[in-house]
């Protein structure tokens, strides 16, 4: 296939807006994984989850599916600190391994996704906005908003959540409880309930990161297992717990799978987030920003 200029430069918008998408799904995993130590591996699974709750809002009520996103969030919350105090009671309070906690999530992504198909079936479901159609032209360059805007949301997202970690108390404490929980009790903060809170944040953010993947792409429940590749080898790649490494390294497979689909193929696509993953580990374990 010749390569034009025009095909490049929509491969490189495309594969940077993507990765946009990328880092607003990877950063509730670069918290959990990153500063909690927790390895969950549900986490783009809790993002389908949060999608499919944006198709009911949007059915139900006929707002924004973003909207619906921003409104799930509370939700999500509550509930990721709820999943957190029975993995603290079950695993971390008896001083069980990480392997025994990945097979808790991992038994929890399949959980979610059975229950998804049983209630909402395999076929592929859309929701309707005037973004989602709307494709700007600027001569041969596109622009297409079902990406853009997507793109736009998530980086607001990761600027509120990096001020929340550098600016408030909160922030620095669930820093701090990835460097030394002993230190953080002597200042009068349980550690407990930190990972706690910081836990919540993760699964709220994947509310929003539903609304994201709904707006982009039809939504169907096996998603999830397709893009655990890809937010782990961007947790990996950007250095754990670091947000702006998650957005440089969510930008950077962005651009490397679009392009990569242009020269060698799009049934090569998948494999790109797997290679990177694995060229992270063998060159630089700590990621490109080092840990968080």
């Amino acid at each position: 296939m010749t390569v034009t200029y025009p095909l490049l430069v929509n491969a490189v918008i495309t594969g940077l807006l993507l990765g946009g998408f990328y880092a607003a799904l990877s950063v509730g995993a670069t918290i959990a994984f990153g500063l909690l130590d927790i390895v969950n591996i549900a986490h783009p699974t809790f993002a389908v989850v949060g999608a499919y709750a944006v198709l009911v809002l949007c059915n139900t009520f006929h707002i924004d599916p973003i909207l619906a996103g921003l409104l799930l969030t509370p939700v999500f919350y509550a509930a990721g600190t709820l999943l957190y105090r029975v993995y603290h009671h079950f695993f971390e309070s008896r001083g069980d391994d990480a392997m025994r906690g990945l097979a808790f999530f991992f038994g929890l992504m399949f959980l979610a996704e059975v229950v998804l198909i049983m209630l909402f079936g395999v076929d592929f479901r859309y929701v309707q906005a005037p973004y989602i159609t709307t494709t700007w032209n600027f001569g041969a360059i596109a622009l297409p908003l079902r990406l853009a805007v997507p793109f736009a949301g998530a980086l607001l997202m990761l600027l509120v959540l990096e001020l929340f970690l550098k600016k408030t108390f909160i922030g620095r404490a669930v820093i701090a409880v990835a460097q030394d929980p002993f230190a953080l009790r002597l200042v009068g903060a349980s550690p407990v309930r930190i990972k706690r809170i910081a836990f919540g944040v993760a699964c709220a953010s994947a509310a929003l990161a539903g609304a994201f993947i709904i707006v982009i792409q039809p939504l169907q429940p096996a998603i999830g297992r397709d893009l655990i590749g890809r937010v782990f080898a961007i947790c990996v790649f950007g250095g754990l717990g670091s947000l702006p490494g998650t957005i440089v390294a969510a930008i950077s497979l962005g651009l490397v799978e679009n392009l990569s689909t242009i020269f060698i193929g799009a049934s090569w696509s998948p494999a790109v987030a797997f290679g990177v993953l694995l060229a992270t580990l063998a060159w630089r374990p700590s990621g490109l920003f080092g840990r968080g």
